[in-house]
C-alpha cells in the first residue's frame, strides 16, 4: 500500500503544470468617422426623421499570444458624398507601428462586412489571410468597385478563408466570428473572451443605441428577415456570455475599452 502511495504521489508530482492560454488583448483603433445630416435612411420604417447623427468609425486588434488579428480596417481616407462628410485622422498602419505591429505581422484580416467603411485599408495587409463571409464574398464579384477594395485576394495573390457561418478564429473558442447576416448578405461579428470578460463587437448589425431598442433596420440592409434575426441571436449571446457590447460605429460603447494605445486585457 505505501509502495502504491508513493508512485501515486511521485506521478502527480511529475505531471506537467496546465498550459497556460495564450496572452489574449483588445486594443480599438481610430478608423475614421462619417457625418449624416439625416440618419432616416437607417431605418425603413421612418424612425429618425431629420436627425443628425456622426458615426465613428472603429477597428480593433486583437493579439492571441504570437498572432494577430485585425477585426475591420476602417475608410480609405477622407471624403465627400453629396451631404455625407468622411474624414480620417490616422491610417491603421500607423496606429499599428505605435504598439509595434507592422503590416507584414498581420496574420488574420476579418471583414464584419464589405461596405467602405469596414474595408477602405484592407489592401494595406496583403499577406493576411482575408476571413470574410460566404455571401459577402459572393457579392464582391458581382461589383467592381466593392471588389477594388479587396484587390489583394481577389487577383489569387493573398490568402482568403470564406466563412459560411461561425469561425473560431485560433481554434481555443477565446475568439469567434459570428454569423449576423441581413446588414449584407455574409456579415459578422466577433466575440473576444478576454480575461476581464467577453466583449461583443456589432459590426454593422447595429450603427447606434437608437437601433438596439426600437429593432429599426436600415432601408438599405440586404435583407430585413435576416437582420431581425440576427438581432435576437446577438442579443441572446450578449446576455448569455454576459459580454460587453460594443457597437462599432457608437463613440459611447467604444469608450468602454482603453483609450488607444492602451489595450483591453
Amino acid at each position: 500500500m505505501r509502495n502504491w502511495i508513493g508512485l501515486s504521489f511521485a506521478l502527480a508530482m511529475a505531471a506537467p503544470a496546465a498550459a497556460q492560454p495564450p496572452e489574449l488583448k483588445l486594443w480599438r483603433l481610430d478608423c475614421g468617422a462619417i457625418d449624416f445630416p439625416d440618419f432616416d435612411v437607417f431605418s425603413d420604417t421612418y424612425l429618425y426623421p431629420g436627425l443628425h447623427k456622426q458615426l465613428t468609425v472603429s477597428c480593433y486588434l486583437i493579439k492571441h499570444g504570437g498572432q494577430y488579428l485585425l477585426w475591420d480596417s476602417g475608410v480609405a481616407g477622407p471624403d465627400k458624398d453629396g451631404d455625407v462628410t468622411v474624414t480620417l485622422k490616422r491610417r491603421v498602419t500607423d496606429q499599428l507601428k505605435q504598439v509595434g505591429v507592422s503590416p507584414g505581422q498581420i496574420n488574420f484580416l476579418g471583414i464584419s462586412h464589405y461596405h467602405y467603411d469596414h474595408s477602405g485599408q484592407a489592401a494595406d495587409f496583403p499577406g493576411a489571410t482575408l476571413l470574410i463571409g460566404s455571401g459577402d464574398w459572393d457579392a464582391l464579384k458581382g461589383n467592381s468597385e466593392r471588389a477594388a477594395r479587396f484587390a489583394p485576394w481577389m487577383s489569387g495573390g493573398s490568402k482568403v478563408e470564406p466563412v459560411s457561418r461561425d469561425k473560431d478564429v485560433f481554434g481555443d473558442g477565446s475568439v469567434t466570428i459570428l454569423d449576423m447576416p441581413g446588414h449584407t448578405p455574409g456579415h459578422k461579428a466577433l466575440l473576444v473572451r478576454l480575461r476581464s470578460g467577453p466583449v461583443l463587437l456589432s459590426g454593422d448589425l447595429y450603427h447606434a443605441t437608437e437601433q438596439v431598442a426600437n429593432r429599426g433596420v436600415p432601408s438599405f440592409n440586404t435583407n430585413r428577415a435576416d437582420t431581425l434575426a440576427s438581432f435576437d441571436r446577438f442579443q441572446a449571446i450578449a446576455r448569455n456570455a454576459k459580454a460587453k457590447v460594443i457597437i462599432q460605429h457608437e463613440m459611447n460603447d467604444i469608450a468602454k475599452l482603453p483609450a488607444f494605445p492602451h489595450a483591453a486585457e
